[in-house]
């Protein structure tokens, strides 16, 4: 994947509260063995190393976690977010008091292996599907408090993102459509109630629902846990008036198969909530 396909990461207020919270929760009152171990003043130098192959996410939250601790550190990438790398590469070399290193080693690491393995599974799944049209994305499913930096790995991955949260799109579900009496009346009152230039997403999960959606003027319209057939059979009559999204139960198993049905989109949350951490290490020169 080309590395400007994918914009750099933007530290939001929320990342720098995430990483001030997962250094209090490792730290504490102190870190006991690095403080009745090792001289505050002393300066040593780490080299962070991938042990197995991998898609680079995440350099930038690491930084951050070892400047949060040495102000003076110097963090050396020597790999980028989106590279592809094999076992032994050297991702970054960080300079600085040697208590600030071991304090913060592995919660730096904890990102970096996280957001690493979102993008290493997520550019698996691109593999599979080579150069379709459809457009993968992920899904609401994120670790609570990682959203923005989850997502921002799928995009490092190579897919897409859906709506980031319950504010900047409107996507009916099935709970919606039941609290509300129907799709129709769904779609009429969120249409009376949003701008016009706000896009309505809906979920089906049969052709009469399908077809409801289309005659009301759903803008895009989810196919959720239907069988290839009916997906074909979907696709075939909305014809291109409204944007088709398959989700639920989407593995790499039947990816390429859903891609072929004609649909748009393919959403998954196992992009991010089903992807393991890799294996990367620091260690200290």
């Amino acid at each position: 994947m080309d590395q400007a396909s994918f914009q750099p990461l933007v530290l939001t207020a929320g990342i720098h509260r995430l990483i001030d919270w997962a250094l209090e929760e490792d730290i504490s009152s102190g870190d006991i063995t690095t403080n009745h171990l090792v001289a505050p003043a002393g300066r040593t130098q780490g080299k962070i190393k991938a042990k197995e192959a991998l898609t680079v996410a995440g350099l930038e939250v690491a930084r951050q976690v070892f400047l949060r601790l040495d102000p003076e550190v110097v963090f050396l990438p020597s790999a980028a977010d989106g590279e592809v790398v094999e076992p032994g590469t050297v991702l970054a070399t960080v300079n600085g008091r040697l208590s600030a290193l071991l304090t913060g080693e592995r919660t730096a690491l904890n990102f970096l292996q996280r957001l690493s393995g979102i993008a290493t599974h997520v550019r698996r799944y691109m593999a599979l599907l080579g150069d379709r049209r459809v457009r993968l994305v992920d899904t609401r499913k994120t670790t609570p408090g990682w959203r923005v930096l989850e997502k921002y790995a799928v995009r490092v991955g190579g897919a897409a993102n859906h709506r980031m949260g319950l504010y900047d799109a409107v996507l009916i579900k099935d709970n919606h459509i039941a609290a509300c009496g129907g799709i129709t009346s769904a779609i009429r009152r969120i249409r009376a109630a949003v701008s016009h230039l706000t896009k309505v997403e809906v979920e089906t999960a049969s052709m009469a629902q399908v077809h409801e959606a289309l005659a009301t003027g759903a803008d895009v319209i989810m196919l959720d846990n239907m069988d290839i057939p009916a997906i074909r059979e979907a696709v075939q009559v909305i014809a291109g008036k409204a944007l088709v999204e398959v989700s639920g139960g989407v593995t790499a198993e039947n990816l390429v198969a859903l891609a072929d049905t004609g649909v748009d989109l393919i959403s998954s949350g196992a992009l991010t909530h089903s992807a393991r951490a890799v294996d990367i290490s620091m260690k200290i020169i």
